[in-house]
Order: structure tokens, then sequence, then C-alpha cells
């Protein structure tokens, strides 16, 4: 099964291994490529957003099932996916094929310190990464004007994170004007990834609390997390609807 369905959003069923093969493909070729990462929270406001439904089902490439909540919804309905894809682990590692590659990055969102932390991060350990854009997501432009100063930056991946759905509008623009670059929203893993935020442990990804570990580091997060309750009661509420 290539597509699994969670709450009406269509995930790509396909491994991590498959995934990066895929990517590094179309990266070789120069396609435009819109990848979504769609965790619970995603899920939900999808479903309370019909034009944000429409980005992930028929405008996005690939949308990855980042949360384990996805996967768990995915088994209980019967339809399990290979097995979870995080936006971190993505991104991470396309950064350091970048390097590899001396790929032209664009990085925008964020806050201005985290931004500042990752371009120093990038001067000292992906020194071949050619860094063409690195702003902060507290621009006050028109999302068409910000596409349109990414365009001319001329980019092979652009990653977003202005949190959903706000960078995955921006990418939906992009995309829609057919710019030969791999873009991603990629939500807090610029935090993670400038050191300013500490990832979970890797005995709680294991474990699958990654999500309670961030909430006890960031107690704020807490209504947001409210969210994923509700995901599950939908979700055993359709496994009721398609008996």
């Amino acid at each position: 099964m290539s597509k699994v369905s969670v709450l009406g959003v269509d995930f790509d069923n396909k491994s991590f291994k498959q995934f990066q093969n895929e990517l590094i493909g179309r990266i070789n070729t120069h396609q435009s490529t819109f990848v979504v990462t769609a965790n619970p929270e995603i899920v939900m406001s999808a479903n309370e957003n019909p034009e944000f439904m429409k980005i992930l089902n028929y405008n996005a490439d690939y949308v990855t099932p980042d949360g384990i909540g996805v996967v768990k919804a995915a088994k209980i309905l019967g339809t399990p996916l290979k097995e979870r894809v995080t936006g971190y682990d993505l991104f991470s590692w396309l950064m350091k094929l970048a390097n590899e590659r001396s790929l032209r990055v664009y990085l925008i969102g964020a806050k201005p310190k985290v931004i500042h932390a990752i371009q120093t991060k990038i001067a000292r350990e992906y020194s071949d990464i050619q860094l063409v854009g690195a702003e902060d997501g507290y621009f006050k432009d028109d999302l068409e004007v910000v596409a349109y100063q990414i365009e001319r930056a001329e980019p092979d991946l652009v990653f977003a994170a202005l949190g959903s759905p706000r960078q995955e509008q921006l990418l939906d623009i992009l995309r829609k004007n057919l710019l030969p670059a791999l873009m991603m929203g990629v939500g807090g893993s610029f935090d993670v990834f400038s050191g300013m935020v500490k990832r979970a442990p890797q005995v709680w990804q294991k474990a699958h609390l990654e999500w309670f570990y961030r909430l006890l580091k960031e107690p704020s997060r807490y209504k947001r997390m409210g969210k994923i309750p509700k995901f599950m009661v939908e979700v055993y509420k359709s496994k009721k609807d398609r008996r």
C-alpha cells in the first residue's frame, strides 16, 4: 500500500531509507519537490481547514508520518505504516547531504537568535554548504513576497520553520511556481539543530516518548499537546465508522 489515510490525510507508506533514495533522485534531477512532515497536530488542523487538507493531499509530493501518534493510528485503523519518519531526522540528513555536495540552502523561520546560532553552526560544522538565505520567522511581508525572495536566491534546498499551516502555505507557493528545489516544513527542528533546545535522549526516542520529554521541558506546549487525545478519539471513531 503506497498511501495510508489517517483521518483524511494521505501518508506515504515508505521507510526512512526509501524516502532518502527518492529524495536524492529528485535532488539529482532538480525536480520541484514539496515534503510535509505531518504529526497528529497537523492532521487535526487539516481536518479543521479544507484548504490546508488540499495542500497536504493534492499539492505536496510527499507526506511523512512525523509522530508516533500517526503510526499508532494507522495500525489501529488496520492500515499500518512502515515506520515513523521525523522531520528532524530528514532535515539533519539533508543538511549533511548539502554539506557533502556543496548545495545551496535557504533557511526561514524560528527566532532571530536561533537563526544566528544555526549560521554559526553551519560556518563551523557544515562549511561546504552554500547558505543563500537565513531569515527568521518574524517577517511582515506577504508570503508571496517572501516566496519571490527565496526564488531569487536559487536554492537547492528550502527549509521552513514557521509552524503549520504557515510553513506549508509558503512552500506551496514555491511548489506551484515550480522552484527546482526540495522544500520541507520542519516545525521546531531549527531550535534543536541550533542547540537552543535539547532533543530527547535516545532512551526516550526509542520508547516513543519524545513528545512527552519536550512537554516536560516546555510546559507552554501543553495546549498544543492537548490535540493528541482529541486525535486518538477521532481515530477510534474512524475505526468504528469503517466497520
